[in-house]
């Protein structure tokens, strides 16, 4: 394979635990949204992304406290919506700023990305979650702010990460060779995408998950062993 130039990186279960996302981040929201919707829902900005999921499944015109009950639903169901996600990168922004939480991520991933780029690497993050929302996260990290490692972001607008033109998209905005991206994730079906578009992919399985036994991918325990 020829050398890399970029690292792009999911987010949950590869720089970061599941259980952040699940156990702090989505109940925050899932609290939160009805009074966020309720005190900000004349803003242009929320209005917009109201009315997007309200299209999503089809509705025109949809009463506040519906769209309400149809967020909520989502959020139980972790629906990859990206009016969902950009309306609860809002809310997560309010907790950030008031030190309600900081983002975790892995212990080495802070050195590991910053010795990368060190060595001239671009390093992009893509995650369902919200571009705004990335940004937070690693802004507000356990480990201080890592938005200087990062080059740029991407979230579902450029498509769903599990469908092979979303990489090819990626790989057009940052004007780099498919094959010179290594793509890292925790989930196969990622991976497969963006090797069917010409990345190099990695598979972050991190203990206590057992190794598969026949990955289709290469398989690391954690960043200290990717030499990209």
């Amino acid at each position: 394979m020829p050398p890399v130039r970029v690292v792009l990186t999911d987010i949950e279960g590869t720089t970061s635990s599941i259980h952040f996302v699940k156990d702090v981040l989505f109940p925050y929201a899932r609290k939160r949204l009805p009074a966020f919707v309720e005190t900000h829902g004349d803003q242009p900005e929320v209005q917009h992304w109201l009315h997007e999921a309200a299209r999503e499944v089809g509705l025109v015109e949809a009463a506040r406290q519906g769209v309400i009950e149809l967020l909520l639903r989502w959020i139980d169901e972790d629906r990859k919506s990206t009016a969902l996600k950009a309306l609860q990168g809002m809310i997560w922004r309010d907790g950030y700023v008031a030190g309600d939480y900081r983002a975790h991520v892995y212990a080495e991933v802070p050195a590991r990305l910053g010795a990368w780029q060190a060595a001239g690497l671009r390093l992009y993050v893509y995650s369902s979650g919200s571009v705004a929302a990335q940004r937070l996260f690693f802004g507000y990290s356990e480990a201080g702010d890592l938005t200087p490692l990062f080059s740029g972001y991407f979230d579902t607008t450029s498509g769903p990460k599990r469908e092979a033109a979303s990489y090819a998209t990626i790989a057009a905005a940052i004007d780099e060779a498919p094959e010179r991206i290594l793509f890292l994730s925790d989930i196969v079906e990622e991976l497969d995408a963006a090797h069917a578009a010409g990345l190099q992919t990695g598979w972050l399985v991190r203990p206590p998950q057992p190794r598969p036994p026949h990955p289709r991918h290469p398989v690391y325990a954690d960043f200290d062993a990717i030499t990209p």
